[in-house]
């Protein structure tokens, strides 16, 4: 099968997690993925295929006889579609030789250079996009389709070949991938996510990140007689955001620059909340930024008296760089693979995460690697068959480079 049509129908299968669900999978549409891709790898030839009952899809392809101790490699990819915007009743639209230009989605949406420079250097190209009612879902249907097809053309083709783990994982939008990944049975060495955007790029640096809660409780006086008495727990929150520097948020940061993300806040009188997300590449800004947060409230605790700010910080995940690059080789092997195919790699720092930062961290080296596909998490969304094809055979580049490289008894 190609790897457009395993992608359109992955994408058909609704999968969007849910961040209230409490179980793993977070939502019982996650399932139908999961089972679909456990019968496909069987009926490939994988061997040790098993659906965990927290839904994480494991799958192996034993070495190619005398290959056995080359390093095993690990491929993954998130079944889950990000919560963001409508991930249901997904109608993709196809565009042969697309022009490069604007292209009107539907529901009111144009796709536009002027909004998407690159979408010109795609001239040319067969580009699917949505019909603007949905996300399309090659974040990350794409690096599934992707990995399943370059497996099927390793065991047709008899593709010589060290060890190979695969594992596709629910929940990864809402944070929760790696909560239940058993890195033991996976089996792998060192893995890839196969989970991002330009197939050029090469990611093994992603933010650290925490989320932080900030709860401002008031004193609640009749307005009549307020004077000197009342503390509004509306206006004090937005003493509290003003305090930060206003240049540090998403819209106003790019490459390594971190940020302070108001992400919601609501409140009255009484009581009043500020919810954020805090990110910066340098670990040492990262503990600057979350000390400047307490500083906030202990600030307002003093001007307006104890009790008045509750600040709670749970942190998230750390940068994957410290964890990889004492690996270089897994830097080489993916620099190796995506020059084989012709193109020039570009290291780039990921603004945001994946699993593979939290796998990292737990032992197991996962830089990320493209998809192919641009402006996930909404209408926007859209990638080129051309650019999976080019991603598959990334994927069998990096499969040669591993086989070719050292052995790990050496």
């Amino acid at each position: 099968m190609q790897v457009q049509d395993r992608f359109l129908k992955y994408i058909a299968v609704h999968t969007t997690s849910d961040p209230d669900g409490k179980g793993s999978p977070s939502a019982v549409r996650e399932w139908d993925l999961a089972r679909l891709l456990e019968s496909e790898l069987k009926a490939l030839g994988l061997v040790d295929v098993r659906l965990s009952d927290t839904g994480y899809v494991y799958a192996k392809i034993p070495a190619t006889p005398g290959l056995a101790d080359r390093p095993a490699l690990g491929l993954i990819a998130h079944m889950d579609t990000a919560p963001d915007f409508c991930g249901e009743h997904v109608q993709p639209q196809i565009h042969a030789s697309y022009d490069g230009g604007s292209i009107n989605l539907g529901h009111g949406l144009t796709l536009s250079p002027d909004q998407f420079p690159h979408l010109k250097q795609l001239k040319g190209q067969t580009l699917i996009t949505t019909d603007g009612s949905t996300l399309l879902g090659a974040d990350d249907k794409a690096g599934i389709a992707e990995i399943v097809t370059a497996c099927e053309r390793i065991l047709r083709e008899n593709r010589p070949h060290g060890p190979l783990c695969i594992a596709f994982t629910p929940d990864e939008e809402i944070g929760q991938g790696p909560a239940h990944f058993d890195i033991p049975g996976f089996g792998a060495q060192f893995a890839y996510t196969v989970d991002g955007g330009d197939p050029a790029v090469l990611s093994f640096e992603n933010f650290n990140a925490c989320s932080a809660e900030l709860t401002i409780h008031g004193r609640n006086i009749h307005p009549g007689s307020a004077k000197n008495k009342m503390h509004n727990a509306a206006r004090i929150a937005m003493e509290a955001d003003a305090m930060l520097p206003a240049g540090e948020v998403p819209e106003h940061t790019e490459g390594r620059e971190g940020f302070f993300h108001l992400t919601d806040m609501q409140g009255n009188v009484e009581q009043a909340q500020l919810h954020y997300i805090i990110r910066d590449h340098d670990a040492a800004h990262f503990a600057i930024r979350k000390e400047m947060l307490r500083h906030i409230a202990d600030l307002l605790n003093e001007k307006y008296g104890a009790g008045t700010a509750a600040l709670v910080i749970q942190d998230g995940y750390r940068n994957m760089a410290e964890f990889v690059q004492p690996h270089p080789a897994i830097i080489e092997y993916a620099k190796k693979a995506i020059a084989a195919t012709g193109l020039t790699p570009r290291e780039e720092p990921i603004r945001g995460g994946t699993d593979g930062a939290v796998l990292s961290e737990r032992g197991l080296p996962c830089p990320n690697l493209g998809t192919g596909g641009y402006a996930c998490h909404g209408p926007f969304e859209h990638i080129t068959v051309e650019a999976m094809e080019q991603c598959v055979q990334i994927l069998l580049e990096l499969v040669r480079a591993c086989a070719e490289g050292p052995s790990t008894q050496s």
